[in-house]
């Protein structure tokens, strides 16, 4: 198994550099300046909602890359951010980001007696996205197959009599980063082909979250950062393929709406209650 890895890790550099040397040149997408494959994959991921995990197609055509994991320099745990490589019409494009089917809780959360939310920052700093578990499962089996790390269940909460799993979701909301954002898709052909769909940005998700009759759960594309977390002390830095586990933390950074869904019942206070 370790010798794999090491292959399929040698053959992601090589596909990097070979996208390095190819990537010169520098192309506008929503009025920032991205090296033209990057403004491509930016294109199929968030415009086109090509190749998105969950109903679209069973094998979405990405390949997760190898994870540099590094140490804050306190704390037990090792840290790495994930990129991954998107195969468009035989085009190998990297991006920082990855789409989901998922079903995003925006629903309005019960407060202690003395007027406090019981789960603090909702809405602002993180919400809950909700979706199938066969989705995270196969998520799960590409981070296996691209980086030789299995993922625990740490942060996914599951709903064994509905087959969901609710996910906590990071938001940006500090300055720095821009908040992310929210659109409703206007419309989208029957083919479901590439430029068919159209959409308006309503605001930020903190934005939209401020108002009542956006306080329901929305069914649509949510497109994510996703980081990697492994225990491990400084001085030994941890290794896939030995037994640890790897736990998986997303940050939503956009989201394309379909509209809203009487389906799911959301979380209000007490998440424990699944298990």
């Amino acid at each position: 198994m370790a010798a794999n890895v090491n292959q399929n890790i040698a053959a992601q550099n090589e596909q990097a550099r070979r996208i390095d040397d190819e990537d010169s040149n520098m192309v506008q997408w929503r009025g920032n300046l991205v090296p033209e494959k990057e403004a491509k994959a930016l294109r199929h991921v968030f415009d086109n909602l090509q190749d998105h995990f969950g109903h679209q197609r069973s094998d979405p055509r990405v390949m997760f890359n190898h994870v540099s994991l590094a140490h804050p320099g306190h704390g037990q745990k090792w840290h790495g951010g994930m990129d991954f490589t998107y195969d468009i019409g035989g085009d190998h494009c990297n991006l920082k980001y990855i789409g989901m089917d998922v079903c995003i809780d925006l629903t309005p959360k019960l407060v202690h007696k003395h007027g406090q939310p019981m789960l603090k920052d909702y809405g602002r700093s993180w919400v809950y996205v909700y979706l199938p578990q066969m989705t995270i499962d196969k998520v799960k089996s590409y981070v296996k197959a691209g980086t030789g790390w299995e993922v625990s269940d740490e942060g996914f909460i599951g709903d064994p009599n509905r087959n969901l799993v609710a996910v906590e979701a990071n938001l940006n909301h500090q300055g720095g980063e821009p908040e992310p954002s929210f659109w409703d898709i206007q419309d989208q052909d029957d083919s479901g082909g590439r430029g068919s769909i159209s959409s308006s940005r309503i605001g930020s998700v903190q934005e939209v979250t401020a108002y009542s009759h956006h306080q329901r759960i929305h069914r649509g594309v949510g497109i994510f950062s996703v980081s990697m977390e492994v225990e491990g002390t400084p001085n030994c830095k941890p290794t896939p393929g030995v037994g640890d586990e790897a736990k998986l933390c997303f940050t939503l950074v956009s989201v394309r709406t379909w509209g809203i869904t009487e389906r799911v019942a959301p979380i209000v206070y007490a998440p424990s209650k699944w298990h």
